[in-house]
């Protein structure tokens, strides 16, 4: 609506924690003032562990062979309906302690950007001698022939065909060997109906059609892309036949369940009576990128969307709640009534439905018939993401957060081993490897106990750190928690780590092992509750009381084996203001650090270094993208690299393998309380009204980003 007029940001919003109250209430349905669904007494660490572990000594952890999907992956089918070709992993890169064709250890480069300050601008910052450019967003079409989007005549039908709402992950897939087509697939995580429909008063207000809207505006997007002359720039295909665009939504896409759990009685439905085809995926967050060539997405808040929870089986009420779901009111705080559109959310009806949400999902970008699969061997939870390695006996290992307050961390090898090469043969095999294997949970050890007292003070040895095991709890249909079966181990994967007593974590979200190095990093994003009232007191890898800021934690299995069943562990980074001693930036000089909160995804470019997106600024500014590297003299060193407009988060950082292109997705731009259509907080990215959109960053004379 290029005709509207630009009115000015809301200011002195209300804010649950860091976030704005709006954001609380359509992302995570106002779980900060529901209970915390975790109200086990497990201890939340073991026995101290007698031998101090040095911070040096974590770091110099040894090596690990992975294979990376490069960018210069083999092309895909050309023709639709064709079997398509594998993506053909690289080499294994050199193992940590070599020499890199650089020349430096892995992680180890100077990062030459000045790094930009906080703001609260409404526009997309990024340093000097960079640009931007915004590649897609929420309306644009995606498969061919979508209608044009139509703010004032919206339909599920052409929503269905166009990009959804509220991107978050961000995946980037080679077409060719050249780096010159892609693949860009998308989540979409939840939608805002103050934002998206002119008018809105309430959730029951809502025309029917207008909540099938909002339910084809979640899911994923799959849209080929190609690079802009031979810059790092990038746009989206606009014309020819496109066979790979496709959309995957709430309202009537199909997944296949995979694993031990499917066709157990705990996801059985009367519209499903085999258990293994689920309608729809839901609240859709971080994720990852296979060696194998698919795509891993992470269903997270899943809970929200489920109404009648009061009137479910007295038998299941105490799953449900340990998932977030109330079972005392029918229209919980939040709720968006999606009943009213489909039976199956109502949980007085259909109450083993929502059992069927909150997997780890694959989808094969590269085949647009194929069935999108919900893994069961990698358990139930509020998943962030997924992120895979190879370990270096072939096993393939994926790493995983519960983003939730006091939950828990968890890592799944698979049985299968990965088969190398780029055949149609290989590639198949590869497609099972998440179907069955171990799955485990992790027990954090503390060297230095007593000396915890909520301040975020450094201990006497110098650095929070410690060991830590990976507690089994199921392998294929062998369950290794008392009193629960394989399937219920899966499918009610929080009591498993209730029960086994498994370290609880403040908020773990995205968990990325570094293809270069194979240690893996967390980001722990906050929890205000930590040391409050009755909640769990702060601890070793959780050290600060009402902790706002969160903190990144490094894992380094033992042996260099992402196999292990042992770790060791850091906090490198203690996120906030550097002038707050509560803080901690890998020992490195703070007044040259720049200020973070709220860390949310992490990744890695071509040498190593680790970038770390937030969610929430606390600080007061705008959120952002930093990065610092992991190994040498600069460890710790970290820098802005950009923020995004008024209110919005950055989600899903993605950089090519060749280095030279920096993809983020804006999510919920202008999402303040008493923002509407009408009267929008952001006019970001064209200047009517906010529109959730993916932006790519390039250097201008086109060197690697960043260094």
């Amino acid at each position: 609506m290029s005709d509207r007029p630009r009115l000015l940001p809301l200011l002195g919003t209300p804010r649950h924690g860091s976030r704005d109250a709006m954001t609380c209430l359509y992302r995570c349905g106002n779980a900060c003032d529901h209970p915390v669904p975790n109200t086990s007494d497990n201890a939340y660490f073991g026995d101290v562990v007698n031998a101090e572990v040095s911070r040096r000594g974590v770091v110099r952890a040894g090596a690990v062979g992975a294979l990376v999907l490069g960018f210069s992956g083999a092309a895909a089918g050309a023709l639709a309906g064709a079997a398509p070709a594998a993506a053909a992993p690289v080499p294994p890169v050199p193992p940590a302690g070599q020499p890199t064709a650089a020349g430096r250890r892995p992680g180890s480069g100077a990062l030459s950007f000045k790094p930009i300050p906080p703001n609260t601008l409404d526009t997309f910052v990024v340093p000097n001698g960079y640009d931007q450019a915004v590649i897609i967003r929420w309306g644009d079409p995606v498969v061919p022939g979508a209608p044009e989007f139509n703010l004032r005549r919206q339909t599920a039908a052409a929503q269905a065909k166009q990009f959804g709402y509220n991107n978050d992950f961000v995946g980037v897939l080679p077409l060719d060997k050249g780096g010159k087509r892609a693949l860009l697939v998308v989540n979409h995580e939840y939608t805002n109906e103050d934002l998206m429909f002119p008018g809105f008063t309430s959730q029951d207000a809502l025309s029917v059609e207008q909540v099938k809207v909002a339910m084809a505006a979640h899911g994923m997007s799959v849209v080929e892309i190609e690079r802009v002359g031979g810059t790092g720039q990038w746009r989206v295909v606009g014309s020819g036949r496109r066979p790979y665009n496709r959309r995957v939504d709430a309202l009537s896409s199909k997944f296949e369940l995979t694993g031990p759990a499917a066709g157990s009685s705990f996801l059985k439905t009367a519209a499903d009576p085999k258990g293994r085809t689920v309608i729809g995926t839901l609240n859709n967050c971080a994720g990852g990128v296979t060696p194998w060539g698919t795509v891993l997405s992470g269903e997270e808040n899943f809970n929200q969307y489920f109404v009648g929870g009061d009137a479910a089986p007295e038998s299941e009420k105490a799953r449900l709640a340990r998932y977030g779901i109330s079972t005392t009111a029918r229209y919980p705080s939040g709720s968006r009534k999606w009943d009213r559109a489909a039976e199956r959310f109502d949980l007085a009806k259909h109450p083993n439905e929502a059992n069927r949400h909150g997997w780890i999902v694959e989808i094969d970008p590269f085949d647009p018939e194929s069935r999108p699969r919900k893994h069961t061997a990698l358990g139930r939870f509020k998943h962030e993401g997924a992120n895979v390695i190879v370990a270096r006996s072939g096993h393939v290992v994926a790493y995983m957060g519960d983003d939730e307050r006091f939950d828990y961390l968890y890592k799944f090898v698979s049985d299968k081993k990965f088969m190398k090469g780029d055949s149609w043969v290989a590639r198949k095999h590869n497609l099972t490897l998440l179907e069955s294997g171990t799955l485990y949970v992790a027990k954090l050890d503390q060297t230095s106990a007593g000396e915890i007292d909520g301040s975020g003070t450094l201990p006497s040895d110098g650095a929070f750190n410690g060991k830590g095991r990976w507690i089994k709890l199921v392998s294929g249909n062998r369950s290794y928690v008392d009193g629960m079966t394989a399937a219920e181990v899966l499918t009610f994967t929080r009591f498993a780590g209730d029960k086994v007593g498994a370290t609880k974590m403040d908020r773990p979200e995205d968990v990325e092992p570094s293809l270069l190095t194979g240690k893996v990093y967390v980001a722990l994003t906050n929890n205000t509750n930590r040391g409050v009232g009755s909640n769990p007191a702060p601890d070793e890898a959780n050290p600060r009381t009402a902790n706002r800021h969160g903190q990144i934690l490094e894992l380094v299995e033992d042996r260099g084996d992402n196999t292990a069943d042992s770790f060791r562990w850091s906090l490198p980074i203690v996120c906030g203001d550097p002038a707050d001693p509560s803080t901690y930036f890998a020992g490195y000089d703070k007044t040259k650090v720049s200020p973070i909160s709220c860390p949310d995804n992490v990744a890695f470019d071509a040498t190593g270094n680790l970038w770390i997106s937030t969610d929430g600024n606390a600080l007061g500014s705008n959120d952002g993208l930093f990065a610092t590297a992991t190994e040498g003299p600069e460890r710790g060193h970290l820098k802005q690299f950009l923020t995004v407009p008024v209110g919005a988060e950055t989600c899903g950082p993605f950089i090519t393998e060749d280095n030279r292109s920096l993809f983020v997705a804006v999510q919920h731009p202008g999402e303040i309380t008493g923002a509407t259509v009408d009267n929008p907080a952001s006019t970001w990215p064209d200047g009517d009204y906010a529109k959730p959109g993916v932006v790519v960053t390039w250097r201008l004379d086109g060197g690697p980003v960043g260094s």
